[in-house]
């Protein structure tokens, strides 16, 4: 079913892309996400951004409660240490190194290794990957961060940050070309290499986070399906750069739109690094005003793996002003109205159910937003739960 959203216009698609924009609005996305973590004493981490040190406590013996009244169960989970080692496994069990000698052609291929057997024979603790793909440029427990960054940047980060030695190898990528693709393909497959990662969720730098980290994680971790939106569009910006070299592997009928901003699981992430059908096509075939990363995803996933897709996205983004670009969500337009409408304002189906909780997440939010954020964010977004 999709959405029902007063605000969005599902008519325009992202076209703003972030390999030109700084590492300090990763940072944003970091210093909000993890604020919302809101996890019990232990270790001490912390996060600097620009003047201001956030510090997360996290203990790998806590207990994180999902406690909001929306669709996703109700679920404990406890974090566990990794996996004990078994003899011939430690391959498949170790955490691998972020940044390695791989080229893409032996990434993609190692990456798509999965076993058959789909029970594993010792306890798994799934974990979420975050990637972002950002100028500049993390960790055990519920989640993982990859960043692909432009190879250019020399940059370093503090050793207490959650960026630190989370860069994968990376090349240049260009706004609008497929090599964008080829970044979200490159993302993946270092995400899978760690088999813990079992849904993989590609963000925005002026990404915030809409609920609390419990709540985001038993959203996806519970969840029967993909988040790839998907439409078909008579429109010049949508069929309209359909090019008919494509037939008769994709024909018009096939050809889908949707936002770049996607979730999805283990298999369809194996799924779509694994791909040497379709992408060709798109790599030959969608140049210039094609904008791949708007067509490839929403295009592929319809065609193979509809079936289990939700065919919408879980990052709100507003398009009411029409133009190019989405709205940009400054300090003076941050108020309570907005978030809550972000977080309850659409109808939509999670696991065959109606919901009010459509979007775990929003954008655009620059870095002036961030005060306005943190004031309303620790009560309203239940970030102490």
């Amino acid at each position: 079913m999709m959405m029902n959203n007063k605000k969005q216009s599902h008519l325009g698609i992202p076209s703003v892309k972030f390999f030109s924009v700084p590492l300090q609005y990763v940072n944003l996305f970091a210093f909000f996400l993890f604020f919302a973590i809101g996890l019990t004493p232990g270790v001490l981490l912390s996060l600097q951004f620009k003047n201001v040190t956030l510090n997360l406590l996290v203990n790998n013996d806590s207990l994180i409660s999902f406690s909001s009244s929306s669709n996703p169960p109700q679920q404990t989970i406890a974090l566990q240490p990794l996996p004990p080692k078994h003899e011939g496994l430690e391959e498949f069990l170790g955490l691998p190194e972020v940044m390695h000698e791989m080229n893409d052609e032996q990434l993609l291929w190692r990456a798509s290794m999965s076993p058959k057997i789909q029970e594993f024979p010792f306890k798994l603790v799934p974990k979420v990957a975050f990637m972002f793909l950002a100028r500049g440029p993390g960790n055990e427990g519920l989640y993982s961060i990859y960043v692909h960054s432009n190879p250019s940047y020399n940059g370093s980060d503090p050793e207490d940050s959650v960026f630190h030695g989370r860069r994968i190898p990376s090349q240049e990528v260009e706004w609008g070309k497929v090599n964008m693709i080829e970044a979200e393909r490159r993302l993946l497959a270092n995400a899978l290499l760690d088999i813990s990662n079992q849904r993989f969720v590609l963000l925005s730098e002026t990404c915030i986070p809409l609920f609390n980290f419990s709540t985001v994680y038993n959203y996806l971790i519970n969840s029967t399906q993909n988040f790839v939106e998907s439409y078909d569009l008579e429109s010049p910006v949508a069929r309209g750069r359909y090019d008919k070299e494509m037939q008769p592997l994709i024909t018009i009928q096939d050809w889908r739109k949707g936002s770049q901003w996607f979730e999805m699981d283990r298999d369809l992430a194996l799924e779509v690094i694994s791909d040497k059908t379709y992408f060709p096509v798109f790599q030959e075939y969608c140049t210039g005003e094609c904008y791949s990363d708007e067509h490839y995803l929403p295009t592929f996933v319809n065609m193979k793996f509809g079936e289990n897709n939700s065919r919408r996205t879980l990052t709100y983004v507003d398009w009411s002003k029409g133009g190019p670009h989405p709205m940009s969500f400054f300090r003076d337009l941050v108020t309570v109205e907005l978030l809550e409408m972000m977080r309850s304002g659409s109808n939509c189906e999670y696991n065959g159910k109606n919901t009010t909780i459509c979007y775990l997440f929003a954008r655009k939010f620059p870095p002036q937003a961030l005060d306005r954020l943190l004031e309303f964010a620790p009560k309203l977004m239940q970030f102490n739960q």
